[in-house]
């Protein structure tokens, strides 16, 4: 069964950009045989790591350290893009929402070895934590994992397994690969990314971002996805944003710096009974009372509380970080679309 689920995630899930968009050397100027990547501009707070998963595969990651950061994230990208292409969006995610950050290539992906599968996506964000722990000494509850996409998978299978996690970010989420394809009611036994099943089981606040009108992954599943979170964070439901263009909205930098904000002055989550304490119900605000489509009440059984964050003023610099981010988005068209749907349908 797992070689037939590996099979059909191939099939229809997985298209990483051929060629790559970049190549890895090694830097003469360095006498440690530092790595770097060709093609982009060398930063000198970027460190580009090879790491082993342990399912034998090596994948690439960059790490972009940021000196007045208190909060790392790890970035899980979307589909049909690599490192070089996400590079500049994630040191400019760095900049302006003043955390760490490491992206990584899916096994398969960039100049990571391998072929990409459903499993291997998840050795693959592991290694990637592994690396934050005991390379960086990023303890858990400093770390916030972000999920584009297809990297919801990953992303929501690792934080369902972390109790201390400080948050999460879902951006176009999936509910699972089935699902993106066909509405189905049930989770069938050779689905992939089963999200849906997976989010009541991340007990940290989760911030959901998605685009009302996305053609690739439909707006209802960042929407269900939500319904299911055990801490909701308000949601950012992008009026008229499609799949690959959210970045380019100026309320997507806002609404995720007021998030991490929220987050960075959360001491600490829960107490030890499990429950928010007043203060962080007063840090963490639990439902929007602004959100451009309304959402449906949550399942909760905590009364809602709106937003105590006062909304940013917006800046020059959030424009000019919506254009310098238009490169990268757009060579991150995520296909997640079927090439082999009645095959899988048939299986």
């Amino acid at each position: 069964m797992g070689a037939m689920t590996s099979s059909v995630a191939a099939k229809f899930a997985f298209f990483p950009p051929d060629p790559p968009s970049y190549r890895l050397v090694v830097d003469e100027s360095s006498d440690s045989g530092k790595l770097k990547m060709t093609d982009v501009s060398e930063r000198a707070n970027v460190d580009v790591l090879k790491l082993k998963t342990k399912r034998g595969t090596e994948i690439v990651a960059a790490y972009v350290k940021n000196p007045v950061a208190s909060l790392t994230v790890l970035y899980s990208h979307g589909n049909a893009a690599d490192l070089g292409q996400m590079y500049d969006l994630f040191c400019e995610l760095s900049v302006h929402l003043r955390v760490n950050l490491m992206g990584y290539d899916y096994t398969g992906y960039g100049q990571s070895s391998g072929k990409p599968t459903e499993q291997n996506t998840y050795a693959d964000i592991e290694a990637a934590y592994r690396c934050l722990e005991e390379t960086y000494g990023v303890k858990e509850e400093d770390v916030i994992l972000y999920g584009q996409s297809v990297g919801s998978g990953p992303t929501l299978d690792l934080a369902a397994r972390l109790s201390r996690l400080r948050a999460v970010v879902l951006h176009s989420p999936i509910m699972s690969g089935i699902r993106v394809m066909y509405p189905v009611k049930r989770t069938y036994w050779f689905d992939i990314y089963k999200n849906i099943d997976k989010i009541p089981l991340v007990k940290c606040p989760v911030l959901v971002i998605h685009g009302t009108k996305d053609d690739v992954v439909d707006f209802s599943h960042g929407k269900q996805l939500w319904e299911l979170c055990v801490e909701k964070y308000e949601p950012l439901w992008i009026k008229g944003g499609n799949h690959c263009d959210l970045e380019l909205f100026p309320e997507y930098i806002r609404h995720l710096k007021k998030f991490i904000l929220a987050v960075e002055k959360s001491t600490r989550l829960k107490n030890s009974s499990g429950s928010l304490t007043d203060n962080d119900i007063d840090v963490i605000p639990r439902i929007s009372t602004d959100c451009r489509e309304k959402s449906r009440p949550s399942t909760s059984t905590e009364k809602s509380r709106p937003s105590v964050d006062q909304p940013e003023k917006g800046r020059n610099s959030i424009d000019r970080f919506g254009g310098m981010m238009k490169a990268a988005v757009l060579c991150n068209i995520d296909c997640f679309k079927p090439t082999g749907a009645m095959e899988v349908e048939g299986s």
